[in-house]
Formats: C-alpha cells, structure tokens, sequence
C-alpha cells in the first residue's frame, strides 16, 4: 500500500492521518478536504469561536511540528466527487483525481435544511460560523429551530451576548428520546433559567421575511414569531452522495463491519458518516469522541487488509450550556431506570446513572466531572477491541 487517500480533512480525517503514521505507516497520505481551510475543531464553533472569545488560531487541529511530522499532502478546497475502486482512484471537483492504494472515508456531513427556510443559518462549517456571528449584533431578535447539542449551545451563546432568544423545539422536551423525561426536564430549566424562551411540542412551517430581510418564523398555526435572526439546528445528512456506483453500500451514512470495514477491504469509514454494524444492527454517532475513538481500529484493519479489530463505543458526549456542563456516557434508552448518585434533578451540580437489567448501562452529570469520571471507569469500562 504505497498511497492512502484520506477524504475528509475534519477530526476524523486527522486522527486516521496521525493513527497511519502511529502504526507504522511511511507510505504517501492524501488529505482532501472541500473546505479551503486546514483541519480545524468544530465544538467552540458555537461556543467560544462563535461568542469571540476564541480565536480561529486556537481552533487549529495541527501545529507546524506535526505538519512537518505527518508529511501530508493536502488537496484542500476541492470535493470528492467519484470512487473508482477497480482503478483505485478519488475523482476530485477540480477535475484532477487521486491515486489511492487505501481510502479511508471520513467525509461527515452536511448541515440538514428545512423546507421553507432558505435564508436561515445552520453552524456546520467556521464559514458558518462566521457569517452568524457577523449577524449577533446588539438588538438582534434570535430564533433558533431545534433544542438539540448544537441549537442549545448557540442559544446559550446568544444569551451571553445579551440577545432576545427564542428556541423551537418539535419533541416536548429537549433531547427526550436521548436522556429520558426527568433529564430532559432539567435541560428544559437551564434554558429557563438563563432567560431563553422555550417552546416546546412546535411545529414550524417556514421564514417570514419583507423587504428581503428575516422578520420571523411561521408556526404549523399560522402564528409568527418576530426574529431577525434564525438558525436551523436540526441535525446533519451524511455525505455520501459522492460514492453512487462505486460499490459501497450507503443509506444514512457508509456501511461497514463491527471493524469500520466496508464492503471493500481497502476502503475503510469512520466519524459521523460511518454506519457500523454489530449483531446485524447499525449504529451511527455525530459525536467528537467518536470520530477520535474510531481512527486506531479502522486503520489498523485498513493495514491489515482484513477486519482484525472490532469497535467498541464509549458512547460519550458532553455539551456546555450556560453556566453548565453536560457529560453523558454509555448507551442510555428513554425507558431505562434513573437513579441519582449524588445530588438531585433540582440541584446545580449532581450525577445520575441509568440502570438496565440490574447493570449500569449509562451515566450522566451536570458540574460534575469528578464523580463522572469515577463512575464512567468504574461502571462503564470497556472491552478491549478484539
């Protein structure tokens, strides 16, 4: 294997750059990435970055030393558009192509739009980022379509800088079908209590704007919100529109095995477009430590040219709202038993856990990361990769 070609130059693409030369790799590494920029990390994007309190510097995911150690050759601001595995090429949007002995897919995805709300912000990329914050100016009316990680946090961002906020939440409690009931109530009051206006169990039908400026957003009643300023966090659609005809088999996300391995042997996926399957189910995480976790095992199995590893999730996540911290690990259901360790729902600080079948399958803290971190050893310690 004399080239690997890595697509998709965010952390996921990184860390499988950094993993090859780790284990051993001293062959050529492509890194291509759509966005003109070097690898950056995403999560201040809607925290510091976004508030100004974070400068692009700092958002770098590569110093000059390990530039200089990777010896990467970059292909930056071009898009794969085409995989050929039989003539072992990326065909790339600027009409050139890449020769490539091993790929490993790492492209993630794209921010999911709304119907009807062509003009709105979403927070994918540090362009996105840009242009929303060019838009916070003092006054601004904000409203945000979705209660998840990412519209929490840009709401908890807005208020800081003193602006009118209003979120629209489609479930009847932020992150339900994630932490369950009583944790989702707990999200819900941290919004509450910061001054956010949360509406939960709404539906939106579209943006209302005059003049060609955003004035609100139109429920599913006919009623509208006032908003000068509306960003879309409803998730991201995996991008995986490029690898049609190639073989792979794709559908929310790039399939794989338990090992990240795909349906060819030299081509490998991990971070938010990989969809791996254990026991005949598939799984997919839009998580940081995820994209981070994956990279050892898929290549190691890329190197070996056969699935030798298997991966095993960490399930963790955390999330920083307002004057808190969220942190979940494990793989929690809605319908699993909560029991608080220390503190309570009510309380500013507490960690609680989730039992199933009389074991601990899930944890999770709010200003906690002590007790965290014991329980998530103690009570959640993983296999090693087989």
């Amino acid at each position: 294997m004399k080239r690997v070609a890595v697509v998709g130059a965010s952390l996921a693409g990184v860390r499988a750059a950094q993993e090859l030369r780790a284990q051993g790799y001293d062959g050529g590494v492509v890194l291509i990435g759509e966005e003109a920029h070097l690898p950056y990390d995403r999560p201040p994007l809607s925290k510091g970055f976004l508030a100004g309190t974070t400068s692009r510097a700092a958002l770098e995911l590569l110093d000059a030393g390990d530039l200089a150690s990777l010896a990467l050759d970059f292909r930056l601001g071009v898009r794969a558009t085409s995989l050929d595995p039989a003539a072992r090429r990326v065909h790339l949007s600027d009409g050139s192509s890449v020769h490539a002995d091993g790929v490993v897919i790492a492209t993630g995805g794209r921010a999911r739009t709304l119907p009807g709300f062509e003009g709105a912000h979403s927070l994918r990329t540090i362009d996105d980022a840009v242009a929303l914050r060019s838009a916070l100016v003092p006054g601004v009316r904000v409203v945000i379509v979705g209660a998840g990680f990412i519209g929490a946090e840009v709401a908890s961002t807005c208020r800081s800088l003193g602006l009118d906020v209003v979120v629209l939440e489609a479930l009847s409690a932020p992150l339900a079908p994630v932490l369950g009931s009583e944790l989702a109530a707990v999200c819900a009051r941290l919004h509450a209590g910061h001054g956010t206006d949360l509406r939960c169990g709404v539906a939106v039908s579209g943006l209302v704007a005059s003049a060609g400026r955003v004035t609100g957003v139109r429920l599913a009643d006919d009623s509208v919100v006032p908003a000068d300023v509306v960003v879309v966090g409803v998730g991201m659609t995996p991008a995986t529109d490029w690898l049609a005809g190639s073989g792979l088999t794709v559908g929310n996300g790039v399939h794989t095995d338990a090992g990240l391995v795909t349906d060819l042997p030299q081509v490998v996926a991990i971070g938010d477009v990989a969809r791996y399957h254990t026991d005949g189910v598939g799984r997919r995480h839009e998580h940081w430590t995820n994209a981070s976790e994956q990279a050892p095992v898929a290549v190691g199995n890329l190197l070996s040219g056969r699935t030798e590893r298997t991966y095993v999730p960490s399930g963790y996540v955390w999330s920083d709202q307002y004057t808190g911290t969220l942190q979940l690990a494990g793989h929690p259901r809605p319908d699993d038993v909560l029991t608080f360790v220390e503190g309570g729902p009510a309380d500013a600080s507490f960690v609680a856990t989730y039992q199933r079948d009389g074991e601990t399958v899930g944890v999770f803290a709010l200003n906690n990361p002590k007790l965290f971190n014991r329980l998530r050893r103690q009570a959640l310690r993983r296999p090693a990769a087989v």
